[in-house]
């Protein structure tokens, strides 16, 4: 088991660190998806350092949690966290992308430990985790799955149609969290297709929401917290978030999506990620 952190402060150091990870992996590779995966960083922090029941030493010990990175693209943040976690090496992490090395550009759980979900065409990874759920109460284990999508995914018909089938068989073991960082590779949600009132729509297909800020640890701990106790429903957790998250030249700017950065661009980001 690894240790249980709820100092923000330390978490908050975490997430520094992980972003560095982000923006010097994607560097080496010469490609990547550096913004969302920046936007989601507190998330991921928050599940492996406070939430999640898991063993590095046997990342398919049948009883841990489940974190499936629908948004596979973002998978630098989890790269980068898995091997801080000790599941790998870090030195790992500077042969993201590169010929031979188990960290490919979206996730593959044949090859990378702590990987639990392959991804690549967006809008798997709900319906993915209604069957993991699902797995999980037919053999009668107290594991929750954790499934991370991302706000331009959920403009697939797919996410809706697993929507249905989660709360049609009250999987109350699932938590979706939506990280909502308003941008997507074209531009801005609202511009490609508006995908509001997304709070609305998942009570609508009754979801209980928890609507909270996706960079602060506190609301993160307490929205997870209530998922947990939920009962008879699944839990969707809208975190509104910033892409491109602890460099200023990459919030919120959509270039970054599937961008990494160029030499003098990175000497700005590692002195502002190591003055933070």
């Amino acid at each position: 088991m690894v240790e249980r952190i709820t100092d923000i402060p330390r978490l908050k150091e975490i997430a520094r660190q992980v972003r560095l990870d982000i923006i010097e992996s994607t560097f080496a590779a010469g490609s990547g998806h550096p913004g969302g995966s920046m936007s989601a960083t507190e998330i991921v922090v928050a599940l492996y350092y406070r939430e999640m029941n898991y063993r590095p030493e046997e990342p398919k010990w049948t009883d841990r949690d489940r974190f499936l990175l629908s948004k596979g693209h973002a998978c630098p943040v989890l790269y980068s966290v898995l091997a801080r976690a000790g599941f790998f090496p870090q030195e790992e992490l500077m042969r993201f992308r590169k010929l031979g090395s188990f960290l490919q550009g979206h996730t593959d759980m044949l090859k990378t430990p702590g990987v639990d979900v392959s991804a690549g065409s967006l809008g798997m990874g709900l319906s993915f985790g209604n069957g993991v759920a699902m797995a999980g109460r037919i053999d009668g284990k107290n594991y929750r799955v954790y499934v991370m999508l991302g706000d331009g995914e959920v403009q697939e018909g797919e996410i809706w149609e697993a929507a249905m089938t989660s709360v049609h068989y009250k999987l109350d073991n699932l938590c979706a969290i939506l990280d909502y960082n308003g941008l997507q590779i074209d531009g801005f949600n609202k511009d490609v297709k508006n995908i509001e009132p997304i709070c609305d729509k998942w009570r609508a297909f009754g979801w209980n929401v928890e609507e909270i800020d996706g960079h602060d640890f506190r609301q993160i701990f307490d929205a997870l917290d209530k998922a947990r106790a939920a009962r008879g429903a699944p839990t969707i957790i809208v975190a509104h978030t910033t892409k491109g998250r602890g460099v200023s030249f990459m919030e919120n700017v959509a270039a970054f999506h599937g961008r990494c950065l160029k030499p003098e661009e990175m000497e700005i980001a590692r002195r502002e990620l190591q003055k933070k």
